[in-house]
């Protein structure tokens, strides 16, 4: 019975973070899954599984606020898709101590930016928008996440409010809407490889659900700032872990 309720629990906070800041939590599950035995490309595949659960109960909430933009989804997911499939395959022949090394680079630039940066949270009319730099945004995306299992959301949000111009509460829900369709297809990718545990992913599903819908409902609640550091404190924290 434990074991089961430290899977509820560990999707549950995954979800939360993932609904709270329009990202898939794949810089989480993949960790938390080699820490719990996982070989790092089952890891990988299976987050992406996992991802395409959390964001589509994220965005489910998104879209009733009316906080996703479709036409920028399909523009980037037009890109995102395929790309994801070829970032699958680049990981089924990387080694595994250079996606580990990745993985943390990644994650400590992240943490940088995070504590450096400042989002603009200013709305934009849909008008002001620039359409043409979203493939940049979908191929980028779409590459890491099928090579890293992090599903792109972390790209995504930063890049969708600086680089295209979307508000803030819009680059979240977009991104959480889009996460599902790139997730699902990097998932198709690796699941032919043979790198998901489906049993793992259906022991993470409840709390992902739960905690994605929670944490979307939040965005609004809490001071960005503090989210920043503490969202920047925790991947330094998991890079380390990873390099170790």
């Amino acid at each position: 019975m434990l074991p089961y309720l430290l899977d509820f629990i560990i999707g549950l906070g995954i979800g939360f973070i993932a609904g709270l800041l329009g990202i898939g939590g794949g810089f989480l599950i993949v960790p938390a899954l080699v820490l719990l035995g996982e070989p790092i490309h089952i890891a990988i595949g299976t987050s992406l599984a996992c991802i395409t659960i959390s964001a589509l109960a994220s965005a489910y909430t998104h879209l009733r606020r009316g906080a996703v933009l479709f036409k920028v989804v399909l523009l980037k997911e037009a890109f995102s898709m395929p790309f994801a499939i070829v970032g699958a395959y680049l990981s089924y022949v990387t080694p595994e101590k250079t996606l580990r090394l990745i993985f943390a680079i990644l994650l400590l630039y992240l943490a940088y930016t995070l504590l450096k940066g400042k989002s603009k949270c200013g709305e934009r009319s849909e008008g002001e928008l620039n359409y043409l730099r979203v493939p940049v945004v979908g191929i980028l995306a779409g590459l890491t996440s099928g090579l890293l299992g992090i599903s792109g959301g972390v790209l995504n949000v930063p890049l969708f409010n600086t680089y295209v111009g979307l508000p803030m509460r819009y680059a979240v829900g977009t991104s959480s809407l889009s996460l599902f369709f790139t997730a699902l297809a990097g998932t198709f990718g690796h699941y032919r490889l043979g790198q998901v545990d489906v049993h793992m992913v259906l022991l993470l599903a409840p709390g992902l659900i739960i905690g994605a819908h929670y944490g979307a409902l939040t965005v609004h609640r809490v001071k960005p700032s503090f989210i920043r550091s503490l969202f920047s404190i925790l991947l330094v924290v998991i890079a380390l872990k990873m390099l170790v």
